[in-house]
């Protein structure tokens, strides 16, 4: 009886026209899909929450792309500065570029694709959606500013789900304007007594498994 199929786990080096990204790409045996992550202000692909999330969507057959959409130098220059984490319009192109190399690469290219966004990174994925429309089949916001994303929010083609720490109240309201200027299949979903970074006991397992549901059911709608 043949053993298990390994996943593949590299680092990868995304070129782009401005930048060169540094990500962590995870590729479990038969994945139904591919998800790109894009993390909010001041964190990075290390962040221990979105690796825990990763790491449920990897069980359920979905590829993984953690990746940081600044440069080593660019966040060396942010600890100072704290301004291009909030540049919506730049972290969307960079997510749309990464979106572009990652369908360009061999094992990666049949798979359906899905966004993951994190505090500012959440605007950033649901702006990078409309400039591929068609092409991003899902996405999911933890602890997001989908607001930053403004008009777009209009724009957006692809299955939403939002999912709000329940004492997280300022985001909660950010949220729910949000929600209601989305015009797709849509979803809110608040974990009772949840902080912004999800720290209680079983927060973080609540999101990855709404995450991982949410991301499963269409993916595998989406799989060509």
């Amino acid at each position: 009886m043949g053993s298990a199929q390994p996943q593949t786990v590299e680092s990868v080096q995304i070129p782009l026209a401005d930048v060169t990204l540094l990500g962590d790409l995870v590729i479990p045996p038969q994945p139904i899909g591919l998800v790109l992550f894009a993390h909010g202000s001041g964190s990075s692909r290390k962040s221990s929450r979105n690796r825990q999330v990763a790491k449920t969507l990897q069980e359920a057959q979905i590829a993984t792309l953690l990746m940081d959409l600044l440069s080593e130098e660019e966040e060396v220059a942010e600890r100072w500065t704290a301004q291009l984490r909030f540049d919506i319009a730049l972290l969307a192109e960079r997510l749309a570029g990464a979106t572009r190399w990652a369908t360009q690469q061999e094992q990666l290219k049949k798979l359906a694709v899905g966004y993951f966004g994190a505090s500012t990174g959440a605007a950033a994925a649901l702006m990078a959606s409309i400039r591929r429309p068609g092409e991003i089949r899902v996405i999911v916001s933890r602890g997001g500013r989908p607001d930053l994303a403004g008009p777009a929010l209009r724009e957006v083609t692809a299955p939403t789900l939002l999912i709000v720490g329940g004492a997280d109240y300022p985001v909660i309201e950010l949220n729910q304007e949000a929600f209601g200027r989305l015009k797709v299949e849509k979803q809110l979903d608040v974990i009772p007594h949840a902080t912004h970074l999800f720290e209680e006991p079983g927060a973080l397992e609540q999101v990855a498994a709404l995450a991982r549901d949410w991301f499963t059911h269409y993916l595998r709608r989406n799989a060509t």
